[in-house]
């Protein structure tokens, strides 16, 4: 697998796909199965948040340095309707579908850092960091 590259979010298909994604780029960088495994399930809630809030959009994923460290970055982007109440939406519980409200707060915990910004009307990013 490249060390970077795009795919689109659009459809159910898609979210698998970027599963799967995230999964070679963890595994060629170096990540333990634990860490794996995180990155996979907070990449999975994002890309499925963007299908279904934010209309589709797109993940792309890149390997990351930090002195010795080194770790994968995903970042997931739509231009669907944004956050309006970015703090309430990162509250445990908090949901605007029929989730269970666990989606952004618990990817946040998933990973190492985690890089939110959203305009109403414009759309969402999510930036999210797993160090190896």
């Amino acid at each position: 697998m490249s060390a970077s590259g795009q795919l689109p979010v659009r459809t159910e298909q898609d979210v698998v796909l970027a599963r799967q994604a995230a999964r070679q780029a963890a595994v060629a960088c170096g990540l333990r199965l634990v860490d794996q495994t995180k990155l996979i399930t907070a990449a999975s809630e994002l890309a499925r948040n963007a299908v279904v809030y934010g209309g589709g959009g797109t993940m792309s994923w890149s390997t990351v340095r930090d002195g010795m460290r080194q770790g994968v970055r995903l970042e997931f982007v739509d231009q669907g309707p944004g956050i309006a109440d970015i703090e309430q939406a990162l509250t445990d519980g908090w949901t605007s579908g029929n989730g269970m409200g666990l989606g952004l707060s618990g990817s946040r915990r998933l990973v190492a850092a985690f890089e939110l910004e959203s305009t109403p009307g414009k759309g969402t990013r999510v930036a999210i960091t797993k160090w190896a």
